[in-house]
């Protein structure tokens, strides 16, 4: 099998690598600060990406080839795994079905041999690529925020060893949103006007399961559901909707469904004749069209993610290395996710000696053992995997301790022109909540 092992000439480069790696993860140092001369130069590592390149994702899948390609770069100046240049490719996903998805991951196994698939999000069942790679006997890590893999995973640990959830699952959103209410109203910065909240969700399993969450949990923290309603998406009218809305106006309006345009256009019809709601949506806002579409309109949108880069010395200098490589408008938050990805893969193969090529089961069971046993600071903050389940912890709702999971960060834009300011959880807020502009008065 044709796989790295830790020889002589090779020693130096691994000690390169993780001395850089180190250094990126825990005081985000420039490259030229760690690199003494230890770029990579044998023969590549071929690692790929099945990401949706095309079609109405193609925003966030653009991003994430972006972070992976960015991520290769910087190994490879720093020695890449032992020694060995990681070789990125890529296949488009375009709608993300099943189907798709694995027959984008079965291309970059028989075209490029590749020891890793390293993804952000897409979208479908969320365990149907894992079949593939247990099949093949190499390491996946994705960005998909689904609890269909970890219960993929619980139900049989031995054949899906190799796959591994980044972040922590969608059903967490739920609980998440009701506990930063309860924060704020305890901190006395938002004053429920009732106890309704209405949910708006679109059809699919992730929007479905956040939804879910939210209403399950609603009763334990003195909320009500008083709309849960499915929209057929893509969306641009939602006067429907937002009739309901206005009949019978709650204190939060909850949306789920997850795309950025579609999002806007919501924000744009709802203040023309606001009710007095918090409004809270999920992940879109943190894709600059969100702010590009809505503009004005979407000042105070309150929003969440699992997984993003943090306004922190580590987050910021990436988000500034990431904008210098592809651009101001950049979506560096997307962009993180399969870069902290092929650092936690990367390093982990370099501890366990090299990485394995497909059929290379021994090898590659190595480097996931080695992945699990790690905690590992990147730009989204802490990754460390729960055993059996392959799906980072988060934090504060599964752990207390906020060097051990990974932040649920909310958000709220404040100012269109500027991405949104990082309001919980503590210990990594950067700015304060405020009243939404169309809640004055």
């Amino acid at each position: 099998m044709d796989r790295t092992l830790a020889k002589p000439n090779v020693i130096t480069g691994r000690r390169n690598f993780l001395k850089g790696a180190a250094a990126l993860g825990g005081s985000a140092a420039v490259l030229a600060a760690v690199n003494d001369g230890a770029r990579a130069a044998g023969d590549p590592i071929p690692v790929g990406q099945a990401a949706p390149l095309t079609d109405f994702a193609a925003a966030d899948g653009v991003e994430f080839r972006n972070g992976l390609t960015l991520a290769c770069e910087e190994i490879n100046a720093l020695g890449g795994i032992l020694g060995r240049p990681l070789e990125p490719h890529f296949e488009d996903t375009k709608q993300m079905g099943d189907a798709t998805n694995v027959q984008a991951v079965q291309r970059l196994i028989d075209r490029h041999s590749v020891h890793a698939v390293i993804n952000g999000y897409n979208i479908g069942s969320g365990a149907a690529i894992q079949d593939v790679i247990a099949d093949s006997g190499i390491i996946y890590v994705h960005y998909d925020t689904t609890i269909g893999h970890n219960n993929l995973i619980k139900a049989d640990p031995k054949r899906y060893y190799g796959s591994f959830q980044g972040d922590p699952a969608e059903v967490w959103y739920g609980e998440g949103l009701l506990k930063f209410l309860k924060d704020q109203e305890a901190a006395g910065s938002f004053k429920r006007e009732n106890n309704k909240i209405a949910v708006i969700l679109s059809a699919g399993v992730y929007a479905t399961n956040i939804a879910n969450a939210i209403k399950d949990t609603a009763a334990d923290y003195g909320w009500e559901i008083s709309l849960f309603e499915t929209v057929n998406v893509p969306i641009s009218e939602w006067g429907p909707t937002l009739a309901k809305i206005r009949q019978d106006p709650p204190a939060v309006i909850a949306v789920t469904h997850f795309l950025p345009a579609d999002l806007a256009q919501f924000m744009v019809q709802f203040v023309t004749n606001p009710t007095q709601s918090l409004i809270y949506m999920q992940y879109g806002p943190s894709i600059p069209a969100f702010r590009d579409i809505g503009k004005e309109a979407t000042n105070g949108v309150l929003y969440a993610t699992v997984v993003g880069a943090l306004q922190d010395e580590i987050g910021t200098a990436f988000e500034t290395r990431y904008k210098d490589k592809y651009g101001a408008n950049a979506g560096h938050n997307s962009g993180a996710q399969p870069y902290d990805g092929c650092y936690v893969w990367a390093t982990a193969a370099a501890l366990a000696g090299g990485s394995g090529e497909p059929g290379d089961d021994e090898q590659n069971r190595i480097v996931a053992s080695r992945m699990r046993s790690l905690i590992w600071r990147g730009v989204t903050g802490t990754t460390r995997f729960i055993a059996d389940e392959n799906t980072a912890y988060s934090y504060p709702t599964q752990t207390r301790d906020s060097s051990l999971g990974m932040p649920h960060q909310f958000l709220q834009i404040q100012d269109h022109n500027k991405g949104g300011l990082l309001v919980a959880p503590e210990p990594y807020s950067t700015s304060s909540f405020m009243t939404p502009p169309w809640m004055k008065g």
